[in-house]
């Protein structure tokens, strides 16, 4: 009887599994095998609340596969050591997996093939970052042109979205151990585990939400996004079927405003792919700007002020609140991402690299290449990236995007009683009004830990230095 290992990374899924259907069709048994590996766990930028999220996918994974006559087998220590001995402990053949572009997982990988033979199977993305390239072989820089190209490949429909097997065969006697406990994982930010969760709200958004996605995405007081993306990161749903969704979404919409919400997440689907292609063709973002002219740029990176970031005490209410969600939830909105990733690089000028640390740290849903993507465009530094001198204000940012303090309220209890017309600049209340609201400045909630203008004016004199430019009446955009 022959066997096949089905070695489980980020797809943490039975449907349109590729690596897993692979393994099956080559073989009577399959062993699936989740390994700890401690090169990751202790790498510093594991989040508690994703590796919660993790285990508890595990078990969801393992339920379903014991459904199925099965189980799911978990093992620690070098991956390809542990797959070298499981190998010649169960006398298998190849071992399958969907493959991943990380520098890390790439070196991982090229070691078990030295030892075990090891087939990669696409999955990670709809199209693989090999498939997307210009006509000279290189790779796309600029996401306009890369979404013209990734549109211009054959895309999957539901009839080619493989189903879940309806049995799996697991040798007997294998020995593992139990997945792992975390106290973080009772508390998961609103995100139950598992293929199934994942499944239900993909149908529950592309049947309805996706329709209002276009307007609501950007407010941070509506419930306007799909909530995917931890999903997404560690494969409970795949990026065929997510992209399957959004077309037929499209497809079915009746007005334009639907039309153009569809149109809209799956734009958004394409920059997860883009961001993934910039990181399996340059894996040096990850220790480096893209854009060579401000890897020497200057930045302050005060310690104090990042702390105060850190903890949502820099007296902008709208990055204090996004500051806070993330803390306690493990996830934050996306437009609440941008605002305080352009708040940490343009107004206190702190290098993006303290940033997104951070934010592998805490996120639920951190991905090396969305999250090194998002901070680079933010910083000005990436590829396709903002221009440098745009620097968010964060009164307006939260004014038009959280209009009546909502978000805010939820999130900076202190400032509840604020007047809405003052909630996103509660410093410029009188004394009085202060005391009326139960929020004096300075005591219950702090004064602003930097002067917008006097920052960006500030910021825009270092990004000028490095770039060796002269400024334009452009420069001077305030948003």
């Amino acid at each position: 009887m022959s066997t096949a290992i089905w070695w489980i990374r980020r797809d943490l899924r039975l449907a349109d599994n590729q690596a897993l259907a692979a393994a099956l069709s080559s073989a009577d048994e399959v062993v699936p095998v989740f390994v700890l590996d401690p090169a990751l766990l202790g790498s510093g930028y594991v989040a508690d609340k994703r590796l919660g999220f993790l285990f508890a996918g595990l078990r969801v994974l393992d339920a379903d596969l014991r459904r199925l006559g099965g189980r799911l087998l978990v093992r620690r220590g070098n991956p390809a050591a542990v797959l070298a001995a499981l190998r010649h402990e169960v006398d298998a053949g190849p071992i399958y997996a969907e493959a991943d572009v990380s520098p890390y997982a790439q070196r991982r990988d090229a070691a078990v093939a030295r030892v075990a033979p090891l087939s990669l199977v696409e999955g990670l993305t709809v199209h693989s970052p090999d498939a997307v390239l210009r006509e000279s072989g290189d790779p796309y820089v600029v996401y306009t042109p890369y979404s013209r190209a990734w549109r211009a490949l054959p895309m999957p429909d539901r009839a080619e979205l493989l189903s879940a097997p309806g049995a799996i065969s697991v040798p007997q006697g294998i020995s593992g151990e139990a997945i792992p406990e975390m106290p973080s994982q009772t508390d998961l930010g609103g995100f139950p585990a598992g293929e199934a969760e994942a499944q239900q709200r993909l149908a529950r958004f592309a049947g309805s939400g996706v329709y209002a996605y276009r307007e609501d995405r950007e407010r941070m007081d509506l419930d306007g996004t799909s909530r995917l993306s931890p999903y997404l990161r560690l494969g409970m749903v795949s990026a065929r079927q997510a992209a399957v969704a959004a077309l037929e979404a499209l497809g079915a919409a009746e007005t334009h405003a639907g039309r153009a919400g569809a149109q809209t997440w799956l734009d958004e689907l394409i920059w997860r792919e883009f961001y993934i292609s910039i990181l399996y063709h340059f894996p040096e973002v990850r220790h480096q700007s893209f854009r060579e002219a401000y890897r020497e740029l200057h930045w302050e990176n005060d310690p104090a002020l990042f702390c105060a970031w850190q903890e949502g005490k820099t007296g902008y209410p709208i990055v204090d609140a996004a500051m806070r969600q993330l803390s306690v939830t493990g996830w934050m909105h996306n437009r609440a991402r941008m605002i305080v990733a352009s708040f940490l690089t343009k107004d206190l000028l702190i290098d993006w690299r303290w940033g997104e640390r951070h934010f592998m740290q805490h996120l639920i849903d951190g991905d090396p290449a969305a999250n090194n993507g998002g901070w680079q465009w933010s910083a000005g530094t990436g590829t396709d990236a903002a221009p440098y001198f745009r620097i968010f204000n964060p009164v307006l940012q939260g004014e038009k995007y959280d209009p009546d303090g909502v978000y805010v309220r939820r999130w900076v209890p202190e400032l509840s009683g604020v007047a809405t017309r003052l909630i996103h600049k509660p410093w410029i209340m009188t004394p009085e009004a202060q005391r009326q609201a139960g929020c004096v400045i300075g005591s219950d909630y702090p004064a602003p830990i930097v002067d917008h203008t006097i920052a960006r004016n500030r910021t825009l004199a270092a990004y000028k230095r490095a770039k060796g430019r002269r400024a334009t009446d452009s420069d001077f955009r305030d948003r």
